[in-house]
């Protein structure tokens, strides 16, 4: 899916959704196949509180999403994936954003 299928978020806010580098990394992590969050929060190396903020900016932008699951011993989990998209930027890109 290319973002300009997905949710109509606008070109200034997927920009900063990915103008962070921790989420950068989120993505990258994500690029490997589905994660819990307990899980990507250490291979990341940040807290899950902090985690779930830069998430919720991801997801948000359509770059991911997230679903609840139950672990075998019945804990809840919410797993994170990484949506299909591909950004491109240029003028006509931009002039038809803020048109």
């Amino acid at each position: 899916m290319s973002l300009a299928e997905g949710p109509a978020v606008s070109l200034a806010s997927r920009l900063a959704a990915l103008g962070s580098e921790p989420r950068l990394r989120i993505l990258a992590e994500l690029s490997r196949g589905e994660l819990h969050v307990s899980e990507l929060a250490r291979r990341v190396g940040m807290s899950r509180q902090l985690l779930y903020l830069h998430l919720a900016k991801l997801e948000e932008a359509g770059f991911i999403s997230g679903v609840a699951d139950v672990a075998p011993d019945g804990k809840a989990l919410k797993l994170y994936s990484l949506k299909e998209f591909d950004l491109r930027i240029n003028m006509a890109r931009i002039l038809q954003d803020v048109s």
